[in-house]
């Protein structure tokens, strides 16, 4: 495994502005990029016209200075990824905004896991699976494309579908998730969210995205749901009005990790599906550390034998997991096969 050290360059913005005459002259210089756990510098420089009256710094909207001018933050306490960094200057009748940012990564590179197949499962190949939870001894799935969208309970050993409902046709179905005995259903790029009864699958009402702009994957744990966008942002909604009230970024040791679509809490660490690829990344909750990184393409070979997949559509997608027994299933978009694997660390 190889660690990599990145060095806190240094990232400067100058700002002009005029009053009364006299021009104004401002520079705030960053740590550009820098690592997890590390300190990185905020200074702010007044470089051309009178004294001013006071600077503001913010990190993210959050006021991190009284009057100091120069300072170090922990970038621990804002966990990886590209943050904003802006200065508010005062002076007489007039204020200058300056904006910067500073970027951390990931200490660390991520583990590598291998895979074994514990069980293969039959699935439904015409499933475009989106989201997949166990429950109760059965699978729950819904899968996506508007006018094929649907909502599942599945028998696991035989792969019949013994419960279904459509979503309205002109709704694309994404992830889902069952917390307190609902199932929360997103869509694609509606913006929207529906709770449907675990039981019955009667609809009990729907919810908005209003900071996100699109469903991806979702899962949930004891207090929040977890939804992914197909960004690199993880959000935590209240489980009580499904607002969104926070999100953190996803970042290796070398670069930020988009297109994170199905999710699944499973011991405390978030499992990722990355649109298009046949891997999974496993994330830690509280810092959008990438952990772990499971390759995976072996299982979609095994499922390509049989059958014809496009190669841009059909990839691994659907992560579920038996708290109970420590089972672990995965399958993909149209494959005829759910397998339970374990992951080993190398």
């Amino acid at each position: 495994m190889r660690i990599y050290t990145y060095f806190a360059l240094a990232l400067s913005v100058i700002a002009v502005t005029s009053c009364n005459s006299s021009e104004y002259k401002f520079k705030l210089d960053t740590s550009k990029k820098t690592t997890l756990g590390q300190k990185a510098s905020i200074k702010f420089e007044q470089v051309a016209g009178q004294k001013i009256d006071s600077v503001q710094l913010f990190i993210n909207k959050k006021r991190v200075n009284k009057t100091q001018t120069n300072i170090e933050i922990n970038t621990a306490d804002f966990g990886v990824g590209k943050h904003s960094v802006t200065a508010l200057a005062f002076y007489p009748h007039k204020s200058t905004k300056i904006t910067n940012s500073i970027e951390v990564l990931a200490k660390n590179a991520p583990n590598v896991y291998s895979y074994k197949i514990v069980n293969t499962y039959p699935h439904d190949k015409n499933a475009y699976t989106q989201g997949l939870e166990f429950k109760n001894g059965f699978l729950y799935e819904t899968t996506g494309r508007r006018g094929e969208s649907s909502l599942r309970k599945v028998a696991l050993k035989t792969g019949e579908v013994l419960q279904k409902i459509d979503l309205d046709k002109k709704y694309f179905g994404e992830g889902m998730t069952i917390f307190n005995q609902k199932i929360y259903w997103l869509t694609w790029q509606a913006r929207k969210g529906f709770i449907y009864d675990l039981e019955t699958f009667k609809q009990l009402g729907e919810f908005k995205y209003e900071n996100s702009n699109q469903g991806w994957g979702l899962t949930h744990n004891n207090t929040e749901l977890i939804k992914s966008d197909g960004t690199n942002k993880i959000w935590f909604l209240n489980t009580d009005n499904q607002q969104e009230k926070r999100s953190i970024q996803v970042y290796t040791n070398k670069y930020s990790v988009d297109n994170l679509n199905e999710i699944e809490l499973i011991n405390g660490k978030i499992y990722a599906n990355k649109w298009q690829q046949n891997s999974i990344l496993i994330i830690n909750p509280e810092t959008g550390v990438v952990e772990g990184v499971a390759n995976l393409n072996g299982l979609r070979d095994i499922v390509a034998k049989n059958q014809t997949l496009d190669p841009n559509d059909d990839v691994l997608n659907g992560i579920a997991f038996d708290t109970e027994n420590n089972r672990l299933f995965v399958t993909g978009k149209h494959w005829d096969k759910l397998f339970e694997i374990e992951l080993i660390k190398q």
